[in-house]
């Protein structure tokens, strides 16, 4: 007896699961840095700010379990591609021309893994177990003084400089793949689909970028 094909046993069936789950992470990291971003409002607002997250532990553990799940799909059903689409072609091409394809499509692969690593080294710094990178004790109620100081160390800002632009290419391309996965493409709509994901890309990125200059400058402090 042959097996019944499921969603997850078919290519356009995995691209959907990741489609579906970048777009919930999409999601999230916009509203993340959309919160962060109350940093520029001083440290009063910034502290209740994190206070009321802490604060509601259905919303933020509910919050955290979705992306957890989110982030799990998301990497293995892209890592399963990938070795798919090796698998299809062991031999590699000679020589390789691209006409169509963008830097962040060709930083896909690459980009995922640094976002990982990243990831790993953004929670151990502010969230847990909360790591101070320079020489200053970190706080478990002053978010704001743990965002300063932690950015005044110039090489921890560049760490979160370099994981943004692999960031922000990730979300260009990913947005643009998903419109297409999802079959939300169509010619009328073609200078929305490209400009919708350039705009997206470069403007998490960009503010995500503005928060650790804006302390090494001294604007925020």
């Amino acid at each position: 007896m042959q097996k019944t094909l499921s969603l997850y046993d078919t290519t356009i069936g995995k691209k959907a699961i990741v489609a579906v789950t970048g777009l919930v992470l999409y999601g999230f990291v916009i509203v993340h840095m959309l919160g962060n971003l109350q940093v520029f409002l001083g440290p009063e607002k910034f502290n209740a700010y994190a206070a009321t997250l802490k604060g509601t532990p259905p919303l933020l553990w509910g919050a955290r379990v979705v992306l957890l799940v989110s982030v799990i799909l998301h990497v293995a059903t892209s890592l399963t591609l990938v070795t798919e689409t090796a698998s299809a072609r062991p031999v590699g091409y000679r020589a390789r021309r691209y006409r169509t394809t963008t830097p962040a499509a060709l930083t896909m692969r690459y980009g995922g893994p640094a976002i990982a690593l990243y990831l790993l080294f953004h929670l151990a710094h502010f969230t847990f177990p909360g790591v101070a990178m320079g020489a200053y004790a970190h706080s478990a109620t002053d978010v704001y003084g743990n965002f300063v100081n932690g950015f005044k160390v110039p090489w921890v800002a560049a760490i979160y400089v370099a994981a943004q632009i692999f960031l922000g290419l990730h979300l260009y391309h990913g947005s643009w793949s998903l419109l297409q996965t999802l079959g939300l493409s169509h010619p009328r709509y073609e200078a929305v689909k490209r400009m919708l994901p350039q705009a997206l890309g470069l403007g998490v990125a960009g503010g995500n970028i503005l928060m650790p200059l804006a302390v090494l400058s001294g604007v925020i402090r």
